[in-house]
């Protein structure tokens, strides 16, 4: 049977394949990561313009990492803030990559942002990029002066690898608290087991985005541990997780990863929102331009944080 695909997506993909262009993994590293910054103008749709964004630093493993503060709001009354981590295969992104994004849930969620440029492979594999998050998102736990809020919980989100990063770092502060709860997390597209014999991987990893070659390469810059819960959270303390809104698309090849701890998670007595994204590719959520019904798909997911937290 085949499988559905939107018209848009279907309209983007006949683009880029007549494009012709050279795939990231077969580019030199910067020329790579910055055809991710400048692909930004052809397929995402604008940033807004928002009363805070500022760029600050919070001390790491090894140094300093950048952060970027997003707020529709001078000032806030304390609260949750939304720790968000991008994707881009551990390899590739930033926080300019995924800038219009951020603006645009810190505006429709009505909720503070720090998006987190962890370190990237290979320059800096396994675990630099989970210890780096995990820094972050202790540090805004703490409601520092320089965030300029008081933080009442924080709501780990990020797409991809940076779902996976979202379901890591949930997962350390499971284990190790931090001075305020994860009330919520938020993982798009993510990777969250081995993903070798998912019958997605087969199917889509060839011709709808992210493919197999691309993963291949990602994962030999990364260079995790198989039996590593901060690569494969499956693996990790699944009782007792927080709240969870997981989306997939359904045309991705690692859509049965996000399925498979989805309903890893509902065995194991949590709340799960399970949205699955029919029809669309992995990177939905920051293709909004060039995939007009991407945008529909992302207020969905931060419609179900609201109602998640309503909840609370």
């Amino acid at each position: 049977m085949t499988a559905y695909i939107r018209p848009d997506v279907a309209e983007m993909l006949r683009m880029l394949e007549a494009a012709d262009q050279p795939p990231l993994d077969e580019m030199p590293l910067d020329e790579a990561r910055k055809a991710m910054r400048d692909m930004q103008d052809l397929v995402e749709r604008p940033a807004h313009d928002l009363a805070v964004i500022e760029d600050l630093a919070c001390s790491g493993p090894t140094g300093d990492i950048p952060l970027r503060l997003y707020d529709c709001r001078d000032i806030r009354e304390p609260g949750p803030m939304i720790l968000f981590i991008h994707g881009g295969g551990f390899v590739i992104g930033d926080l300019d990559s995924y800038h219009n994004l951020c603006t645009e849930i810190a505006l429709r969620a009505d909720l503070p942002v720090l998006s987190v440029d962890y370190r990237l492979a290979p320059e800096h594999p396994f675990p630099a990029a989970p210890d780096d998050v995990e820094a972050a998102a202790r540090w805004a736990a703490g409601s520092p002066v320089a965030l300029g809020r008081v933080v009442t919980g924080l709501i780990p989100m990020g797409d991809s690898a940076g779902g996976n990063l979202t379901l890591v770092t949930t997962q350390s502060l499971m284990l190790q608290p931090a001075t305020v709860p994860v009330l919520m997390q938020v993982p798009v597209y993510p990777l969250a087991d081995d993903i070798a014999d998912h019958p997605s991987y087969a199917e889509f990893g060839d011709g709808y985005l992210l493919t197999r070659r691309a993963m291949k390469w990602f994962t030999d810059c990364y260079k995790a541990p198989l039996d590593d819960r901060r690569n494969y959270p499956i693996l990790g303390p699944l009782e007792g997780t927080p709240p969870t809104v997981l989306a997939t698309a359904g045309l991705d090849p690692l859509r049965d990863s996000g399925r498979r701890f989805a309903a890893s998670l509902v065995e194991a007595g949590c709340d799960v929102t399970y949205l699955e994204m029919r029809g669309n590719i992995h990177g939905f959520a920051n293709l909004r331009k060039a995939i007009p019904s991407a945008q529909e798909d992302l207020l969905v997911i931060l419609q179900a944080m609201q109602t998640t937290l309503e909840r609370l």
